[in-house]
Formats: structure tokens, sequence, C-alpha cells
């Protein structure tokens, strides 16, 4: 494909703004590291290890097993995003464009609004939890203040929280490669802090470790059925933790060089990466357990209960650094696009990424008092089941109907007869395919009698929207695609 068929020769104010617009190969300077950063600074965030450390301690299950089912789940992810990459690998748009193709030009503004409300609910959370580990280096340096609550949060808790909201907000206003470049520096630090975290606690448990480490993985007299269907239901966990990034890839994958680079970092990033990552958890968890009497899922508390200054400003800076890494990157930089795409003469990236900044303080001061009731794993995966038909669907349109090719030019058109305007902008059968799919995936999560599949809805959801998406619209002919590509 040539660099010239990438401009967009018609300028349509409705769907069009220099953010949105596909990025020319000469303009991409991402690599493998940066995928590889993308998903450890994602995992290693302090909310991605609470929730690997409680796998471990939530199903009764054989601890060997636990890291097998979040293994597994790395490995489903890195096939999914391999998917939803390429795609914009190829032609240089984010998530919401690419979308218009299977949902029409219009239509592409539902999930582009549903994934910007997650995306937004994400870094409110996540923005708590990286205030976690400032109010830590605060207490370590000046005291804990007079003990005053106000939904939950102390006043350190506060002064941590719009810290971190402050900082991120700085961070994003000057761009993507200083994001790029934070995000670098902060995924390899926090695996040293990581480990050394996990010697400390080795080192202070001493003998009664590993004894620690076969209470974890002891089995509880669970039956072969039951197990199984544990296991099920935390690599559907994981997978769905991931969930909004898998559909979204493309926001990042924009900016890679090649699509070898992609599946390298992927690689690298997610089975690799979730296997050193859960072993690590693992062995803190047990030192925790043996330390304390108590196994402990947050970092922050581990650090604070270890009793180490040192150790403390360390790592209060670097999970800090690791969340808010993340959190610009998978929770920022997508809703900024989802909501430009919604009015592009009027909102910017960067406008975009206010409104989401804005809206989300107010999910991270809730958190503790009223979200978080939910249950982690409960609210992850209804997160993550509403999103999920979309992945199906983008998927079986771009692979089957579309057959790889994409007509840039109509992407970015609203003229009636084009080749995604459908009926004045939306396409009905997509709608059918995700609304029968999301009702059952969101089902799975709400429903009593379908609590057997929690935590692998989103799964299933996603087989459904590609195969009702597919059964609806085989006969449906692919847009024909620009000369080249």
């Amino acid at each position: 494909m040539k660099e010239s068929d990438l401009d967009i020769q018609t300028i349509d104010p409705s769907l069009y703004n220099k953010d949105l617009a596909p990025l020319k190969h000469k303009d991409r300077n991402w690599g493998a590291f940066e995928i590889f950063n993308v998903w450890s600074n994602d995992i290693q965030s302090l909310f991605g290890y609470t929730l690997a450390a409680s796998l471990f301690l939530a199903y009764g299950l054989n601890g060997w097993a636990v890291m097998t089912a979040i293994i597994l789940a790395g490995v489903i992810v890195m096939f999914l995003v391999n998917l939803t990459g390429k795609p914009s690998v190829k032609y240089g748009i984010p998530f919401p464009v690419m979308v218009r193709a299977s949902m029409g030009v219009r239509g592409a503004n539902l999930p582009a609004l549903l994934r910007a409300i997650i995306g937004i609910f994400w870094y409110g959370v996540q923005t708590y939890f990286a205030s976690t580990a400032v109010a830590l280096l605060i207490t370590a340096l000046f005291g804990a203040g007079n003990g005053g609550t106000f939904l939950g949060l102390s006043g350190v808790a506060w002064l941590a929280f719009v810290i971190v909201w402050l900082f991120q907000i700085a961070i994003f206003w000057q761009g993507i490669e200083r994001i790029k470049h934070f995000l670098n520096w902060a995924g390899p630090l926090v695996y040293v802090v990581m480990v050394v975290l996990m010697i400390v606690v080795w080192v202070q448990a001493g003998s009664d470790l590993l004894p620690a480490v076969g209470t974890i993985f002891s089995a509880d007299g669970e039956d072969s059925g039951s197990a199984v269907a544990a296991f099920l239901a935390i690599v559907g966990t994981m997978v769905a933790y991931f969930a909004a990034v898998v559909i979204n890839f493309g926001d990042f994958t924009r900016f890679v060089k090649s699509e070898r680079q992609m599946k390298l970092g992927n690689l690298l990033g997610l089975p690799l990466n979730v296997a050193f990552f859960s072993f690590i958890a693992l062995i803190i968890t047990a030192g925790t357990l043996v330390l304390f009497g108590e196994a402990l899922t947050n970092p922050a508390d581990i650090v604070e209960r270890v009793d180490s200054l040192p150790l403390t400003i360390v790592a209060a800076l670097t999970f800090f650094a690791a969340t808010v890494g993340i959190n610009l990157v998978a929770n920022f930089i997508p809703p900024a696009y989802d909501l430009a795409n919604l009015f592009p003469s009027k909102i910017s990236f960067k406008v975009g990424g206010l409104i989401t900044a804005g809206v989300a303080f107010f999910v991270g001061a809730l958190w503790v008092s009223v979200i978080s009731q939910i249950g982690v794993p409960g609210f992850v995966n209804a997160l993550g089941a509403i999103v999920a038909p979309f992945y199906g669907i983008i998927v079986a349109d771009y692979y089957l109907i579309k057959r790889q090719h994409l007509n840039m030019q109509d992407l970015f058109s609203s003229k009636e007869g084009t080749a995604y305007y459908y009926l004045k902008g939306w396409n009905q059968r997509a709608l059918i395919a995700f609304g029968g799919a999301a009702l059952f995936s969101i089902s799975t999560v709400i429903v009593p009698a379908l609590s057997d599949l929690n935590g692998y809805g989103w799964l299933l959801g996603a087989a459904l929207g590609g195969l009702f998406y597919y059964g609806l619209m085989r006969r449906f002919r692919a847009a024909p695609a620009i000369s080249g590509a």
C-alpha cells in the first residue's frame, strides 16, 4: 500500500480531525519494546497485581493450576490482540475509525462511547490505586495525619489522589512521545522493584516460606468438576481484565512500524511476562501469609508492613510510575480518541483527554466507598462483558467480510452510497448482533442462574458477537478496497 493512499481526499468535519486521520508509516516509531511495555505496565500496575494475587486465594484451586490458567489467559490475549492490532498497523487508524467499517460511520459512535465510558472508569480506578503508593510515600516521610476520613479516604489519601490526577494530566498534555518515554522506563524499573520486594519477603519469611507456598498450592478438597470450572473462570477473569485494551489495541498499534514488531512485543509482553509476574505474585503472597498471618494482595500494604524506609520510598515511586504509565496508555488515550470521534470538529484528542480526566476524578474518589463493594473480579467481568461483542464483530468484519481490505476514503465520508454508510450511517445488522450477544454476556455476570458462566462471559460474548454478525452479514458484499490496499 502506498503512503499516498492514506491521504484523505475529501474532509468531512463530522468524521475527521488530524488526531483521527491515518498515520503514515514514516511517522511511526514504536517497536516491540514499546508494545512489551504496554503490557508490562498493565500487568504490573497495582490493580493488576491485586487481581493476580487474589486469584490464588479466591477459588480454592491448586496454585500451580492457577498459574497455568493465568499464563493460558496471556496466550489467549496475545492471539486476540494480534487480530485487532493488525488492521491499524496496516492503515494507521485508531479504534473508533476502524470500527466504522462494521458499525457504520455514525454507528461507530456507539462502541466508541461505551469504550470511552469503560476507559474513564478504569482511569478513575487506576488513579486511586496509583494514589495509594503516593499516600504510602507521604506517610513514610511526613506521617499519617489526623486520621479523619471522607468517602473512605483520609486527608493524606485525598492529597495523594489529587497529586496523581494532576500529574497524569500534565504528562498526557505533552503528547504521545512523552507518554512513550515514561512507559519505557517505568516498565523495566517496576520489575526490578518487584524482584527486590520478593527477595526481601523471602528472606524475612525464611524457612517457613515454602510450606506457605504449599498451603496456597493445596486444592482444598475441590472435586474435578468444580476445579475445571474454577480454572476456566480464572482464565476468563484474566482475559476480561485485558478486555478493553484487546478491543481497541489499534489505538496503540497505529504507532508501530511493522506487524512483526507488534507480534514480538505481544509475545514478550503477554505469555512470558504474565508467567514471570504471576510467579512473583505467588511468592510474595505466600510470604505475607508467613510474616503477617494473612495473605496481603495490595503491594502498597506489603511495603508498609515490611517497614523499610528506603524500600518504601523506591517501591512507592515505582508502583506509582507503573500504574500511571498503563493508565495513560490504556485508559486515557482510548477515551480521548473515542470522545474526539463523537464530535471531531469540536473535541480534539487533548480536549477528549480533559473530559476523561474530569469524569474519572469522581469515579476514583468513589472507589473505596461505593464501587469496590462490587468486588474486584465481578467489577472486571461486568465491564468486560458490555463491550465483548464488539471484538467478535470487528474481527469477523475485517477478516471474513471485508477480507482485510478497507476503503480509507469511505471511512471518512458520510456521503450516501459510500461503503460504510449503510442505513443513515448505521449498520443495523451489526446493532442486532451486538444487542443479542451483549444481552447474553452481561447476563452471565448479573443473572444468578448463569453464575456458572461468570468469569468467561467476555469470551462467550465476543464469540457470539462475531457469530451473529457473520450470520447476518455473510451475503453482504465487501466494500471495494482502495487501489494498492
